[in-house]
């Protein structure tokens, strides 16, 4: 049931923020002369796929998980578009292919074994990754993986329709920050 509600938001957010995508689009290509960022990221079942963002960092900067990369390393446009959150949009395509969903634990590099371990100890990997969930909304970012595994956990052992929308409805109010650059 919850894949027809991912399907059938997503296709119609992709539909109504078309101008937006393609708008940011075009300032991408201005601010950094590559406006879709794809990264290999663990899926269900720690299986590998692409993820699509759009990008808030120079092309250049090193591919780590995002608490650890330089605050200097993000564009002033790509500020933008990670406090409001559109950076984020490229993946209702992923969603659409069935690799993500929109509610789901936040799906983390191969090279962040400790919460890939933490996870698999917990069953969370046989669960889509999501573009939000439940640790987004509480501010619980990868830095913290022993916390993040458990909190994910928690929210898939009582995912329904009614919390699904709840995380979606949370998340579109702006709560919590979800991955977020450190500032040294």
């Amino acid at each position: 049931m919850l894949r027809l509600f991912d399907l059938a938001l997503a296709s119609s957010i992709l539909v109504l923020a078309l101008p937006i995508l393609i708008i940011i689009f075009m300032i991408g290509l201005f601010d950094t002369g590559s406006p879709i960022f794809r990264q290999t990221r663990v899926g269900r079942h720690e299986q590998a796929f692409t993820l699509l963002k759009f990008r808030t960092m120079r092309p250049d900067t090193p591919s780590v998980a995002t608490h650890l990369a330089s605050p200097s390393a993000i564009t002033s446009f790509g500020q933008f578009l990670r406090r409001t959150k559109l950076d984020e949009l490229p993946q209702l395509i992923n969603v659409l292919k069935g690799e993500m969903s929109l509610v789901g634990p936040r799906p983390c590099l191969f090279s962040q074994v400790e919460l890939m371990r933490e996870r698999a100890r917990l069953g969370v990997t046989r669960a889509r990754p999501g573009i939000t969930g439940l640790a987004q909304v509480r501010g619980i970012d990868m830095s913290t993986p022993a916390l993040l595994a458990e909190t994910d956990a928690a929210m898939l052992s009582s995912l329904g329709i009614r919390t699904y929308l709840r995380y979606l409805y949370l998340t579109l109010l702006g709560k919590g920050s979800g991955d977020r650059v450190r500032h040294p």
